[in-house]
């Protein structure tokens, strides 16, 4: 009768022999690629960004919500933003897209936590479904707020 080995007897089930259930990381051993990868993903598209100037009208497309209707969407300015934090003008940033310069950094701090988090193996729970809810929360009272007449002169990318 021949032995299987420890970890062959633990893989049974459905996926037993599939390769992709080899490729889930060993118990203690943390995993970095997810945000690795996602950090990579976002760098380039800063890098591409502070490279190639969104402030010339069209450089990256346009948004279609205000070219329909006239509102400025949480995202418009975004781009400029992006590229005005990237060369360090924080009132440029400012005036292009105030929540995205106050967000911008709480996303490579709550990045850096997952990152942390990954590297010792004790994954962020919970985290997720409070952050979508107060993110949709707080995009529409700024969808709402920078497109009342009153508060566009200082919420507005165009003014």
């Amino acid at each position: 009768m021949e032995r299987v080995p420890e970890a062959s007897a633990r893989r049974t089930g459905p996926h037993a022999g599939d390769p992709a259930a080899r490729a889930v990381p060993e118990a203690g051993r943390p995993s970095l690629r997810a945000p690795l990868l996602a950090g990579a993903a976002v760098g380039a598209a800063t890098l591409l960004v502070a490279l190639r100037d969104p402030h010339a009208r069209g450089s990256y497309g346009f948004c279609p919500l205000l070219e329909l209707t006239g509102l400025a969407c949480p995202l418009c300015g975004g781009l400029r933003a992006t590229h005005d934090l990237a060369h360090l003008d924080l009132v440029g940033a400012w005036s292009a897209n105030a929540l995205w310069t106050v967000t911008a950094p709480v996303v490579v701090l709550l990045w850096l936590v997952w990152l942390v988090s990954a590297a010792r193996g004790r994954p962020v729970k919970g985290l997720t479904s409070t952050a979508g809810w107060v993110t949709l929360g707080v995009a529409l009272a700024f969808f709402v707020a920078r497109n009342l007449p009153w508060l566009q002169p200082y919420l507005t990318p165009w003014t």
